[in-house]
């Protein structure tokens, strides 16, 4: 597929496999982590501007977002995104270092733990500054390398195989990337404070700290 080209074929193969393989299996940790899930999604909405038009979502993967936020998905997956279809989401295949629209164009871009997952975050980052219009905004979520949920994931990467690839970042080599691409940061949000093997609760967006196993940026073109 021509769009693979600026990823390392090795990596990019084996994680495109595994989504599309386990594409089902995925999608069902929303239902097994419904609070979870809430709190991550009550998170991203209250960082969207309210006046936005387009959206698109940069590896939305099965649409749980985008279907909920009105976004268009873009996901080099096949079988996620017949997923997403399901769900009424545009859904486009394509990667994000590559992405397929055209400069100067949308009002939001959102990546929502999607940074982990890529050989080129500074080309994603990049290509997603590209279609932003002057005024566009983009929401940036990490799951934090050094926060219990970060930590966690990465003691079972051998046994998890949708995390075996990813490479987690700390808030602050995120923001770096951000200000390296031209990005302004402008806000940042957390939820998650409970542990990933404690009973989940309803938490509303607050400031983060170490603990926090979801992190949002809202950043500007700068």
């Amino acid at each position: 597929m021509p769009l693979l080209r600026r990823v390392r074929p090795g990596v990019v193969v084996t994680v495109f496999h595994i989504f599309n393989v386990l594409a089902e299996r995925y999608d069902k940790w929303y239902d097994r982590n419904w609070i979870t899930a809430l709190n991550e999604l009550r998170l991203v909405k209250s960082m969207i501007p309210s006046e936005k038009r387009i959206c698109v979502e940069v590896g939305g993967g099965t649409g749980f977002f985008a279907s909920r936020l009105g976004c268009i998905n873009i996901d080099p997956a096949e079988r996620v995104l017949v997923i997403s279809k399901r769900r009424g989401v545009d859904s486009v295949q394509g990667v994000g270092e590559l992405l397929p629209i055209r400069h100067n164009s949308v009002d939001v871009v959102l990546v929502v733990v999607t940074l982990c997952f890529v050989d080129e975050p500074l080309i994603l980052l990049t290509e997603s500054r590209r279609v932003l219009r002057d005024s566009g905004i983009l929401i940036a979520c990490i799951v934090p390398r050094d926060s219990p949920w970060g930590i966690y994931y990465a003691a079972r990467k051998d046994r998890s195989p949708f995390y075996r690839y990813a490479r987690f970042y700390t808030l602050l080599e995120t923001k770096k990337m951000l200000r390296d691409t031209g990005f302004v940061i402008i806000d940042e949000k957390a939820v998650l404070s409970y542990k990933p093997w404690e009973r989940p609760r309803h938490e509303s967006p607050t400031k983060p700290t170490q603990r926090h196993g979801f992190v949002c940026i809202k950043a500007a073109k700068g």
